[in-house]
């Protein structure tokens, strides 16, 4: 998958249209049900998905003006404002849901070419080009949309979504000792030493899914037979 944010846009266009179609069908008792997230409820997540297309769309402003403009004004009006969001009924929540996403498609269509070029901040200090939001963006709504427990699971990821996730996790891990060998890539990647490492095969969609902390791996074989390794946390 290329990192090209104008080729990627229309990818993020259809991955948001599939988390749009999966919130429309959840009834109010849906929303109020519990998510793959350990604490949060369906709404949750719903609330985490708008108010990070705001976030984005902020932090566009912020490449397109020069203007500082933080993706969330501190972390904790993050969490208060999934807080304040979670509760609300499931018609609410997709209408937030569709303005949301609607700010940040216009604001990318907005940005000039050379603005995607531009330095901003994420959460939490880390540096990117604006033209690197685009890719976060898609991830966050793939990897959501599965946490959102709506019948959305890995295996409905895109396989160029999947391969490009499974390398960016591959890049953020150091341990433990792992040779991964996705079925039909032809080579290995490795995370720390390849030597005496237990060596991880399936889909990468699978293996991705695993690493990113949205799998127990069950389809998963490890070479020599034995459990899969420990995981720290991802993101």
């Amino acid at each position: 998958m290329t990192a090209d944010p104008l080729v990627l846009l229309p990818e993020l266009d259809r991955a948001t249209d599939r988390v749009l179609r999966s919130a429309a069908a959840l009834d109010d008792a849906a929303v109020a049900g519990p998510s793959l997230l350990p604490g949060w409820t369906r709404g949750h997540v719903l609330t985490h998905i708008a108010r990070n297309a705001d976030a984005y769309v902020n932090l566009l402003r912020w490449a397109r003006t020069g203007e500082r403009t933080p993706a969330y004004a501190s972390a904790e009006a993050r969490n208060a404002d999934i807080e304040a969001g979670a509760a609300r009924p499931s018609a609410a929540q997709l209408d937030d849901l569709r303005t949301a996403v609607a700010r940040f498609a216009s604001a990318a269509a907005e940005l000039p070419a050379p603005a995607w070029a531009v330095s901003v901040e994420k959460s939490g200090g880390r540096k990117a080009t604006a033209a690197k939001l685009v890719w976060d963006r898609l991830r966050e709504v793939e990897v959501h949309h599965v946490d959102l427990d709506a019948g959305y699971t890995p295996a409905d990821w895109p396989e160029a979504f999947s391969q490009h996730l499974l390398r960016e996790v591959v890049n953020d891990l150091d341990s433990p000792d792992l040779v991964l060998r996705p079925d039909g890539l032809g080579h290995d990647l490795v995370i720390g030493s390849a030597s005496a490492a237990p060596v991880v095969t399936g889909p990468a969609h699978a293996i991705a899914a695993w690493l990113a902390g949205r799998s127990p791996g069950k389809d998963l074989r490890v070479t020599p037979d034995g459990p899969l390794p420990t995981l720290p946390a991802w993101m």
